[in-house]
């Protein structure tokens, strides 16, 4: 892809985000406060937003938004449970994670949790399709793992659609390289269509 032709395809692909992230955020703006209100209630003390530093384009770290799904301390109980994840360090992931509540479950079913990296695509820092962002920083990365680097963080990606649970940071970063080393504006449409199927599918899994 030249330089002109990845010029207009970053100019489309940021007035899609755009537009897409407007439009969501209009047709979900009421279940989300409903989902707020419920937060509120499960814990009155607890924040209803989870801000979680996150590596993104270039290396840079922002704060990603979800909806709280976890228990208050879930920070301070992770290194407790590092030796149960079953994917090596830097990287995290458990099965039946304790931390999780009882909201925080169907949230994370339905993904609903993560309409609020809505706001994050608006402000630049994230896309509708790129590789998700890690919690931990690039300075963990080896070298080779800094290509995923050169695209914008995505709300979903290949590894949501075509990737495990079980798949370490490496296998995950080979998906994602391989993606979008030759970017298309229909390959991202494609895949933004098959997150959909593979959500529904999720949601209605026994």
């Amino acid at each position: 892809m030249g330089s002109k032709q990845y010029g207009a395809y970053r100019a489309v692909k940021r007035t899609i985000d755009v537009v897409v992230s407007l439009v969501a955020l209009l047709i979900f703006g009421i279940p989300m406060l409903v989902i707020a209100l419920l937060i509120k209630l499960s814990d009155v003390h607890a924040p209803i937003f989870f801000h979680q530093p996150r590596t993104g384009l270039g290396g840079r770290r922002f704060d990603v938004l979800k909806f709280r799904t976890m228990v208050r301390n879930a920070d301070e109980l992770k290194e407790q449970l590092r030796h149960l994840s079953l994917v090596p360090y830097p990287d995290f992931r458990l099965e039946n994670d304790p931390r999780v509540t009882r909201l925080g479950r169907f949230l994370r079913k339905t993904s609903l949790d993560e309409l609020p990296q809505l706001l994050n695509v608006l402000r630049g820092q994230m896309s509708l399709v790129g590789p998700r962002p890690t919690s931990f920083d690039a300075s963990t990365y080896d070298l080779w793992h800094t290509g995923r680097l050169e695209f914008r963080p995505g709300i979903t990606g290949p590894w949501q659609v075509f990737g495990r649970d079980s798949m370490d940071f490496d296998e995950r970063c080979r998906l994602d390289i391989v993606f979008f080393r030759h970017p298309t504006i229909w390959g991202e449409i494609r895949l933004l269509l098959m997150t959909v199927l593979v959500m529904f599918r999720r949601t209605g899994a026994a």
